[in-house]
């Protein structure tokens, strides 16, 4: 599947309020045709014009990835203290409680993976589109570009994926492993919300997936590690989960 059709499949994917904050590829293609592969033409109003919507883009993804992290970063603390308080000496006190909080972890997490998804979707748009500009144009600005994208808070994702991981861990210690064996009587009846984090969280994985085994040759422009559940696990997360969405 080529990028831009990728890109429009995951933003109609994701949350609602998310949708205008990924990168405006089409946008970027357009400018690109005006910049003349003619290295003897001047481009000087279209090229500014590019690079212009490219930094804007970048501030865009800060500033949304920012926000969205330091929330995400408040609620997991929240939610790690409720369930030492409901799962710790004294948590049978509180079994009224765990059935909301097992439906918080599995939509915190979900929350995270489509915020790992994110950076990682709007990087990759980044370095296709400096491609191909580097490639009409003859000049070298990806490389330089991408250097600077490294070090954007966008881009750094290493927080974000142990928070992930916290969470999976969590799910681990409270929903019975995908491994065993469970009828439908003894499954937990998770409910995810309106809007369908579950599935989008699915969507979020398999891109993450699909995009780092296309990325798997390191290189100036590869992506950092990733620390996300293997293939059997992501599998896991899908309509046949012991998970059920309701």
């Amino acid at each position: 599947m080529k990028f831009g059709k990728r890109l429009k499949q995951q933003v109609d994917d994701t949350l609602p309020d998310w949708r205008d904050k990924f990168l405006s590829y089409k946008d970027l293609k357009k400018l690109l045709r005006l910049i003349s592969n003619n290295v003897d033409v001047i481009n000087n109003n279209a090229d500014a014009d590019f690079v212009c919507l490219l930094n804007s883009e970048i501030d865009k993804f800060n500033s949304f990835f920012v926000e969205q992290e330091e929330d995400l970063v408040i609620r997991h603390r929240e939610l790690r203290q409720r369930i030492l308080e409901s799962w710790g000496p004294r948590g049978n006190e509180m079994d009224d409680h765990k059935q909301e909080i097992r439906e918080d972890i599995v939509n915190l997490h979900g929350e995270m993976v489509l915020l790992l998804n994110y950076s990682n979707l709007n990087y990759t748009g980044l370095g296709k589109i400096l491609k191909k500009y580097d490639k009409r144009t003859g000049g070298l600005l990806r490389l330089p570009f991408i250097q600077s994208i490294l070090q954007q808070p966008f881009y750094k994702t290493d927080s974000l994926s142990k928070m992930i991981k916290d969470c999976e861990v969590s799910i681990d210690a409270i929903f019975p492993t995908p491994k065993q064996q469970f009828n439908n009587e003894n499954k937990p009846n998770i409910s995810v919300g309106s809007e369908g984090i579950f599935r989008n969280t699915v969507s979020a994985l398999l891109s993450l997936e699909e995009i780092r085994r296309r990325s798997s040759t390191y290189s100036h422009f590869s992506l950092p590690p990733l620390n996300l559940p293997d293939s059997d696990l992501i599998h896991s997360f899908q309509l046949n989960s012991p998970i059920p969405i309701l």
